[in-house]
């Protein structure tokens, strides 16, 4: 297969590697404590560990993509505030 269209770059290669890190963690620590306890955050709505994973990496991807489209530098700036992004969904949402 010939994959040289996609543009794969390390940060772009980090980006997959650590979704699917994410995933697999999120696999464990419900393997390890169910269920977990849902929450209400700043969207007033009942959230629970998966949901905010789904949520950080969402917007993640489409922080990335205006990164990419909008500013159009380095993207490890723009992985540095994903990794920001993430951090306050899991603390606020």
């Amino acid at each position: 297969m010939n994959l040289s269209w996609m543009g794969w770059t390390q940060p772009t290669a980090i980006f997959f590697i650590a979704i699917a890190s994410f995933i697999a963690a999120m696999t464990l620590w419900e393997f390890l404590s169910p269920g977990g306890a849902p929450r209400v955050g700043i969207l007033r709505y009942e959230t629970t560990r998966g949901d905010r994973l789904f949520i950080s990496l969402l917007g993640s991807a489409f922080i990335c993509l205006a990164w990419l489209g909008l500013v159009g530098l380095s993207l490890w700036w723009g992985l540095a505030l994903c990794f920001v992004f993430a951090i306050l969904v899991f603390t606020f949402v």
